[in-house]
């Protein structure tokens, strides 16, 4: 199989299944589709630890791979779903990219930063996304303007704006909160590479400076953002705490399933350590 234009077929799709606690026959069936969407979020934690290292974030299937799959790392939204993409090019789904701007309750004008996918199955339209860092889905949603589903504790939404700009949404406690808009247009691999520049490198980008790794489970979002650990739930109660330096490998392994070689806890030591 050549590579595909998603590189479906440089994926060792068997690993990645194995990863993420798929087993048995895959198929482009919506019951495969929310398997491996649900196993995806479970096994990956979000993370930006690359560029605080000082590496480039590379979105090279095989570099994907190497590192989420065979090191057990996680990744931010285009290391996330471009895996994602791969896996699903490989199974035999038809979908496509998206791009969003992220809104997160602000009415503030935002760059397209942000990749989703448009997926197609039993006869339906999905949105797929495994890789925000705000408040993800955890399971294909479907994608219907007024769409209302519970998904574990929480509940998402679409709504339609003008100029085919919908908007998913997630249900608070006073009512819905926007996490991000996005139009109809198809987005490429070459597209998020552009966007990967900016998020990685700008001064403005919200993960060149602080630590931000997030886990999402049905229940609960426990996060680390600078040096706050916090866990928040559906029905808007939460905890945190200042977190320490000396904690901070400790938390990433145990809390979110990060193991880092000695030389990069050191070196994200010395940054964490700078940015409290």
């Amino acid at each position: 199989m050549t590579g595909g234009t998603w590189g479906g077929g440089e994926l060792d799709l068997a690993a990645y299944l194995e990863r993420i606690g798929v087993r048995g026959e895959v198929r482009p069936d919506l019951a495969t589709l929310r398997a491996v969407h649900r196993g995806h979020v479970a096994a990956f934690p979000f993370e930006n630890l690359e560029v605080l290292l000082g590496r480039p974030v590379l979105l090279e299937i095989k570099s994907l791979q190497d590192k989420m799959v065979a090191q057990s790392r996680g990744g931010y939204c285009y290391e996330q779903n471009l895996l994602l993409a791969a896996a699903l090019e490989r199974i035999g789904f038809s979908f496509s990219g998206l791009g969003a701007r992220v809104r997160m309750g602000s009415d503030v004008m935002r760059p397209v930063t942000h990749m989703a996918l448009k997926v197609e199955a039993d006869g339906a339209q999905w949105l797929c996304d495994v890789g925000f860092g705000g408040e993800g889905l955890l399971e294909p949603l479907p994608l219907e303007d007024g769409v209302r589903v519970r998904q574990g504790d929480w509940t998402f939404g679409i709504e339609v704006e003008q100029k085919d700009v919908r908007v998913l949404r997630s249900l608070h406690k006073d009512g819905w909160f926007d996490l991000y808009a996005f139009g109809p247009e198809d987005r490429f691999p070459v597209d998020y590479t552009v966007m990967n520049h900016y998020i990685s490198t700008h001064p403005r980008s919200p993960f060149v400076s602080r630590v931000v790794v997030q886990r999402t489970h049905p229940t609960e979002r426990r996060t680390l953002v600078g040096s706050v650990l916090s866990c928040v739930r559906a029905d808007g109660s939460s905890d945190e705490r200042e977190l320490g330096i000396a904690e901070l490998a400790h938390v990433l392994s145990g809390e979110f399933g990060i193991t880092l070689d000695d030389a990069d806890t050191e070196t994200l030591a010395r940054v964490y350590s700078s940015g409290t």
